[in-house]
C-alpha cells in the first residue's frame, strides 16, 4: 500500500457549475481513457478497471445525475473511495452484460460465485481476483448480480512483470457455466501499469 492512501476527499470536489465546464471540456478525453481500462471477458462479461480519476469522474457524475447536493457528497465518497486501487493491487468492476431481461435471468442463475472463479495471469503467474463482498452478491432467488467489484492483489514480482512492456497479461473466469478467457491487449496493460 502506498504511504498516503489514494482517496477522494471533499476538498476534490468541484461545484457544479465548475464541474459543467470541465466535464465539457474534458469528457471525450476521459472516454478514450476508460476505454483503455476495459476488458471483454467471453460473450457477455465485461471488466472495467477502477482508478482514483475514474471513481472521480464516477462520484461527480452521481452528484450531477441526482442533485443531491452537499448532503449527497458523503454517501458518494463512502461507496467510492474504496473502489481505488491502493498499492500493487488492481479493482476491477465485473459486469454481465446482457440485454434481454428473460436471458439475463437465466443466464445469472447459473453463474453463481463466478465472481470467485476470475484470475489474472501475468507472465505465467496466477493472481485470483478476490470478490469485495462474496456473500452480498448473490439474491435470494440464487441469481447473482450482474455486477461485481474485484480485487486483483499482485505480489511483487508480478507487479514488476505487469509494468514491464511486452508481459503477456490474460484474464479469465473458469466457472463451470462460463469458462473464457481473453489476452490483455498492450494498451490496456500499459494503462493499468501506471496504477500500479
Amino acid at each position: 500500500m502506498p504511504a498516503t492512501e489514494r482517496r477522494i476527499d471533499r476538498s476534490d470536489i468541484l461545484p457544479m457549475a465548475e464541474y459543467e465546464a470541465f466535464r465539457k471540456a474534458h469528457r471525450p478525453d476521459f472516454v478514450a481513457q476508460k476505454k483503455l481500462r476495459r476488458l471483454e471477458v467471453g460473450p457477455f462479461a465485461t471488466f472495467y478497471f477502477e482508478s482514483y480519476q475514474t471513481m472521480w469522474w464516477q462520484v461527480q457524475e452521481m452528484l450531477r445525475i441526482e442533485k443531491g447536493g452537499e448532503e449527497q457528497i458523503a454517501d458518494e465518497l463512502a461507496a467510492y473511495n474504496p473502489l481505488i486501487p491502493q498499492g500493487a493491487e488492481l479493482v476491477a468492476t465485473l459486469m454481465f452484460e446482457i440485454d434481454d431481461p428473460i436471458r439475463r435471468n437465466l443466464v445469472l442463475a447459473r453463474l453463481t460465485g463466478a465472481d470467485s472463479h476470475v484470475a489474472l495471469t501475468v507472465g505465467g503467474e496466477a493472481v485470483p481476483g478476490v470478490p469485495d463482498d462474496p456473500e452480498g452478491r448473490t439474491k435470494d432467488d440464487g441469481k447473482i448480480s450482474s455486477v461485481h467489484f474485484l480485487r486483483f492483489r499482485l505480489t511483487p514480482s508480478a507487479a514488476d512483470a505487469f509494468r514491464r512492456p511486452g508481459t503477456q497479461v490474460t484474464l479469465g473466469i473458469t466457472h463451470p457455466a462460463y469458462g473464457h478467457i481473453a489476452l490483455m491487449p498492450e494498451s490496456v496493460r500499459e494503462a493499468l501499469a501506471a496504477d500500479l
